[in-house]
């Protein structure tokens, strides 16, 4: 079928809501393993290690079979596995250290993150409008952190930053491994090694869990990889400069599940920092389509000459 044939707009938003949801349910009942005692380490550990028995039997049932996992690039989905890793123990630090809310928040500067490393790793040139945007973003992160007199730690808002970082740093290494990979292998491979990275911990951190502990554990796992599986699946139905706008939703997510799960709603601040990070955003993505389209005008008329 032709990508056009695939486009379904009003699919693929309710697709990434549902998704965001996931990963939403997924911060907050990472949130309560951590007041329970388990550790991060522990939480990162089964998170990953229950999403691989679901894309085998995805996978098993789906045209391919398990072929489609096989990979010729061992060494970049290491990579990927390492910086993964290194990235689930910053936003699962920051959902631990933060208010649900607020860790989200701050978790949408990603973007911003993203135009600073296509200037350094990419030598790219960015215009007024995505240099606006990112300061933009970073006024709304002082506003939401508020150095020397905020509610939320320092030491959370600075892991939380840790976290969009490595979310735009992985954002470029999962494009590169996109040319060649599947979505569906590039899940199951971060799975497979950012288990096997938490594993030497387990025997130190693991500790006895009562039946309610494991069905949060076992919830984290399930909530992730339907995140996971859901997010990719929008894009089949949409672009991604129509779908991220439903990643936003997670703020309300948050701010309902901090509600109901830990009794906290966010102080006026936050309310008043997060539209200029999701703006922020918003405009960055916007941009990024416009030079798209522009370079793929560009190199169409290079070639009909």
């Amino acid at each position: 079928m032709s990508a056009s044939e695939h486009d379904r707009p009003m699919l693929a938003l309710l697709v990434r809501l549902g998704g965001i949801l996931g990963l939403s349910i997924m911060a907050a009942l990472i949130k309560l393993a951590s007041e329970r005692g388990i550790h991060l380490a522990e939480i990162i550990f089964w998170r990953q290690f229950t999403t691989l028995p679901i894309i085998l039997a995805f996978a098993a049932l789906t045209t391919g079979g398990v072929r489609q996992l096989a990979t010729k690039r061992p060494g970049a989905h290491a990579m990927r596995g390492i910086y993964g890793a290194i990235g689930m123990v910053f936003n699962f630090g920051a959902v631990i250290l933060l208010p649900l809310a607020e860790a989200t928040t701050i978790n949408f500067s990603a973007p911003i993150w993203a135009v600073i490393l296509s200037i350094v790793l990419l030598k790219e040139k960015v215009g007024w409008w995505r240099c606006s945007a990112v300061l933009a973003g970073f006024a709304g992160i002082l506003v939401i952190t508020q150095p020397g007199g905020s509610h939320i730690p320092l030491q959370g808002a600075l892991v939380a930053m840790g976290g969009a970082f490595m979310i735009a740093l992985i954002s470029i290494q999962i494009r590169d491994l996109s040319s060649t990979e599947k979505p569906m292998a590039i899940v199951f491979w971060f799975a497979v090694l950012s288990s096997l990275c938490a594993l030497p911990f387990m025997p130190f951190v693991t500790k006895a869990h009562t039946g309610e502990e494991w069905l949060i554990l076992l919830g984290i796992g399930l909530a992730g990889t339907w995140g996971q599986l859901m997010i990719t699946a929008a894009l089949r139905y949409g672009k991604v400069s129509s779908v991220i706008v439903m990643d936003y939703s997670a703020i309300v997510w948050a701010t309902l599940l901090g509600f109901l799960l830990f009794a906290v709603l966010p102080p006026a601040s936050t309310f008043v920092g997060a539209p200029l990070i999701i703006a922020a955003g918003i405009i960055i993505a916007w941009r990024e389509r416009v030079v798209s389209k522009r370079r793929f005008a560009d190199l169409r008329d290079s070639t009909s000459i």
